[in-house]
């Protein structure tokens, strides 16, 4: 596997339950095409490919990148 391969790859980690990982479609019409559920704890290794253009993350989630780590906010209760 070269670099640039390993480089389509994050991982999320939850930092509280309940944070959820939807994936995008790619092609005209962005569609979600997956949806996963994680509990405090929980790592998630995902992969872009010719399927998956992008992903969501709603919840508090440390996602790390090849660019470095992201942090997303809690979820807000309305």
């Amino acid at each position: 596997m070269s670099l640039s391969d390993q480089s389509n790859f994050i991982s999320i980690k939850a930092l509280e339950d309940g944070v959820n990982v939807i994936g995008l479609t790619r092609g005209t019409d962005t569609k979600f095409h997956h949806s996963e559920k994680l509990d405090k704890g929980e790592v998630m290794i995902a992969q872009f490919t010719e399927h998956t253009s992008a992903v969501k993350v709603r919840g508090k989630a440390s996602i790390l990148t090849a660019h470095g780590e992201v942090l997303s906010e809690e979820k807000t209760k309305k």
